[in-house]
């Protein structure tokens, strides 16, 4: 099975191939909370689907679990194991100061006390959403939150494709955006890593910049 996934993940190599995390959040999956299933397709370096399963996201109904899928311009999300799925969209939060932060459970993925001095730095005062996996990506693309912030947490570390494939194209068929920390949209055509790139930044879109500014500002 591990031979069968690096088919795809790890030589990320061709003109259209898959890339699949099987268990993404193993220590969220371990503990018995939030994991995810990813998988997305990329055709000549651009993510072109993607399949984001959360099996213990809690829902607003109640229900626990949700299935996202993002293609051909839109997202849509599957709730409680249910068959039907319903369109999906980024909160309408413009004012930056009113916006939440989602952010990993692990502190070791991304540098939170650097994300604590860019929420201060622009005004926001809501407790942030930690939940592991690429559910973030979900949280931001049903509106649970507005920012998603993967920091580097050291200088020569570079985000793998299946850590974000997936979840970067939901958030942004469901209207939001997806950049590193310079504002650089996310290169999938240089293998198995994205190493154009440094970090990741995902908002509902319409305070990415404002978002983009403070970390430049608090990255130096």
């Amino acid at each position: 099975v591990l031979r069968w996934i690096a088919l795809g993940s790890a030589a990320a190599s061709g003109d259209r191939y898959w890339t699949l995390d099987p268990i993404d959040g193993t220590k969220g999956f371990l503990r018995g909370d939030q994991y995810a299933i990813a998988l997305a397709l990329i055709e000549e370096g651009e993510v072109v689907l993607g399949v984001l399963g959360c099996p213990n996201l809690p829902n607003a109904d109640g229900s626990t679990g949700a299935l996202f899928v993002a293609a051909d311009g839109s997202a849509t999300v599957a709730l409680g194991g249910a068959d039907r799925r319903v369109p999906v969209e980024v909160d309408r939060v413009t004012d930056v100061s009113q916006a939440r932060f989602c952010e990993s459970v692990e502190s070791g993925h991304s540098d939170q006390s650097q994300s604590a001095q860019i929420a201060r730095l622009l005004g926001i005062e809501n407790a942030p959403y930690r939940v592991d996996s690429q559910c973030k990506y979900g949280a931001v693309a049903r509106g649970d939150a507005s920012i998603y912030l993967r920091l580097p947490t050291r200088a020569d570390y570079v985000e793998k494709i299946w850590d974000h494939a997936a979840g970067k194209f939901v958030v942004e068929q469901a209207g939001g955006r997806v950049t590193d920390v310079n504002g650089n949209d996310l290169d999938f055509s240089q293998g198995a890593r994205l190493s154009a790139n440094s970090g990741v930044v995902a908002t509902n879109g319409a305070v990415h910049d404002a978002v983009i500014d403070a970390v430049q500002s608090v990255l130096g």
